[in-house]
């Protein structure tokens, strides 16, 4: 599977493009907001998203039928960013479930900026 192409379908909110990665039956999981989608609820949901957006695959790691991959995400203004976790399990060269996790770029909390821990990453 071409999963940067899967990715860019996806940022790019094409529907005909997303749906043949997909097995008709796959489950979606967004886990931070507590919602499962069918294959068209998650196609739905990504593509009526509001704003237009980019992306770069950061990292993939293969483990038979598994995928992950973290992406980062910004909308076209880059006004912030976000980075996706996401495990995709196939089945054959199609995704039949696809878990992901979702957070917003940002500093770390005050406190921790006050006592001086860690480093950036970059």
């Amino acid at each position: 599977m071409d999963i940067r192409a899967l990715w860019t379908a996806v940022l790019a909110q094409d529907e005909e493009a997303i749906r043949p990665f997909f097995h008709p039956d796959a489950r979606v999981d967004w886990v931070c907001t507590n919602e499962r989608f069918t294959l068209d609820e998650y196609i739905t949901a990504n593509c009526r998203y509001p704003g237009s957006w980019e992306g770069e695959v950061e990292r993939v790691e293969e483990q038979g039928e598994q995928l992950v991959t973290v992406t980062r995400v910004w909308p076209r203004d880059r006004s912030f960013s976000l980075h996706a976790v996401s495990f995709f399990r196939l089945r054959g060269d199609k995704v039949a479930r696809l878990e992901e996790y979702w957070a917003d770029d940002g500093p770390p909390p005050q406190w921790r900026q006050e006592m001086k821990l860690g480093q950036p990453l970059k």
